[in-house]
This record gives structure tokens, C-alpha cells and sequence, in this order.
């Protein structure tokens, strides 16, 4: 290190004159404090004043885009964006849900689950999908065959968000199961199966909420703007499921730059 440049930088471990015996050698390990601090000295003005990493550029030619929307969400077809007094009443709706289901989680989590309901493990992603969806919407089948003896076939249509399953799972399990739900709308179509999942999952989501759960709401209150306005034949009760939604993560999770204008 040149002697100039030295003097400008401060002295973190100042070491001042000190009699080292004849025979030191800063390459064996030091015997007193001021044979390492002289030590580190030496060291340090051997250091290379500019170091310059060594890249593989065959591990750049990996995609490595990712897009990310700041965005709000996509205005309501003309004659569907709710009016203020209804997003008011879905939210106090809302609220008024998730203390009931605060309030007696610990009831239903106690109820015996039917033999029938086997929830997979938080990390089984396509498991949890079939789970709440079932097979008909998660394989796009327009039909399943069904022998109505037998009764109603939920590995089919899909388990419904019963309190007694979504009050056995933790916040771990309710943000993965959102992820996932999230991920596949993302390119699939809207479904009542999905809607009353994703009602579900928001109302057993604590606030404040955790950074990937509010990056998660954002995204589906987003993807709901736009399957509201690509909705072709403007069904109604579609439209106002989605509009349900977008409302409840603007105005009860406080995304307010996502809320509808009231009409």
C-alpha cells in the first residue's frame, strides 16, 4: 500500500512502534498482540487495490427476466364496477367472518374429519390443487362420469373450504395453498370452485400480513381485473365474484390503489 494512500484511510487497529524481536516471521502463527496486529498489517498491503471477479459467462445466457407489475388493477366493464355502499357491506361481511372463524378455530379444529378427507402435506402442490379443485376443473374435463347413488365424489369436484379443514391449517399452509390456487389462475379461468377457496384463504390470512402473502393478494386482485374485463359474455354473478375479491384486497387488506372507483 503506498504510503499516501495509507495516511488517507482511517486506522481501525492503529499499531504503534514496538520492539519485535529479530526473528519474527509473519508467515508462523503470532505469539503476542502485536505480532498479529503487525501481521494483519502486512497482509493487508499485499491486498490488490482492484480485484476482478472471475464470471462464467455460459451461466449468463440462463433466462433470468422477471417481470414484475406495479400496476393497478384494470377498470370494471362499463355498468359493473360496484358502487362504494356495496364494497362497504362486503367488507364489514368480510370481517365479520373472519372473527367467527377466529373465534371458534379451536372448535373446528376438534371435529373428526370424514375418512374420505386427506389433506396433503403444505409443500404437494398439484396435491393441494386436486384437493380444492378437483379433478374435473384441475384436469379440464367438461364432464366426469358420476353414478348418483353413490353420492357426491369430492376427489371429483373438489373438497369445499369447510371449517373444519382450513381451521386445521397453520399461516404456512394458507399462504402455500393461496400460492398455488394464485399461480393457477394466473392461466386458467375463473371457477365457483376456486372463488370460495380463495374467500376462504383470505379470511384465514393474519394481518399484518407477511411480505409474500401481500405480494400474493396484489397478484390475484390484479389477475381478477383482468379476467373481469376479457369476460365475454359479462356474467354477472362471475363478474360480481371477482369484483367481491378485488375488493376485499384493496379495502380490508388496505391496497387501496387497487380499490374499483365507486360507481
Amino acid at each position: 500500500m503506498e504510503p499516501g494512500l495509507e495516511e488517507l484511510m482511517p486506522r481501525l487497529l492503529p499499531v504503534g512502534d514496538c520492539d519485535l524481536a529479530e526473528d519474527f516471521d509473519p508467515t508462523v502463527p503470532p505469539r503476542t498482540p502485536q505480532e498479529y496486529l503487525k501481521r494483519v498489517q502486512i497482509e493487508a498491503a499485499r491486498c490488490p487495490d482492484v480485484v476482478v471477479a472471475q464470471i462464467d459467462p455460459r451461466k449468463l445466457k440462463k433466462k433470468q427476466t422477471v417481470n414484475i407489475s406495479i400496476s393497478g388493477c384494470q377498470p370494471a366493464p362499463e355498468g359493473y364496477s360496484p358502487t362504494l355502499k356495496w364494497q362497504q357491506q362486503q367488507v364489514a361481511n368480510f370481517s365479520a367472518v373472519r372473527q367467527s372463524l377466529n373465534k371458534h378455530r379451536n372448535h373446528w379444529r376438534s371435529q373428526h374429519l370424514d375418512s374420505n378427507v386427506i389433506m396433503p402435506k403444505s409443500e404437494d402442490e398439484e396435491g393441494w390443487k386436486r384437493f380444492c379443485l378437483g379433478e374435473r376443473v384441475y384436469s379440464e374435463l367438461d364432464t366426469l362420469s358420476d353414478n348418483e347413488n353413490m353420492g357426491i365424489d369430492y376427489m371429483k369436484v373438489g373438497f369445499p373450504p369447510l371449517l373444519s379443514i382450513v381451521s386445521r391449517m397453520n399461516q404456512a399452509t394458507v399462504t402455500s395453498v393461496l400460492e398455488y390456487l394464485i399461480s393457477w389462475f394466473g392461466e386458467k379461468k375463473f371457477t365457483p370452485e376456486l372463488g370460495r377457496w380463495l374467500y376462504a384463504l383470505l379470511a384465514c390470512l393474519e394481518k399484518p400480513l407477511l411480505p409474500e402473502a401481500h405480494s400474493l393478494i396484489r397478484q390475484l386482485a390484479r389477475r381478477c381485473s383482468e379476467v373481469r374485463v376479457l369476460e365475454e359474455n359479462k356474467n354477472e354473478e362471475q363478474i360480481s365474484a371477482l369484483n367481491l375479491i378485488i375488493c376485499l384486497v384493496s379495502r380490508y387488506f388496505d391496497q387501496r390503489d387497487l380499490a374499483d372507483e365507486p360507481s
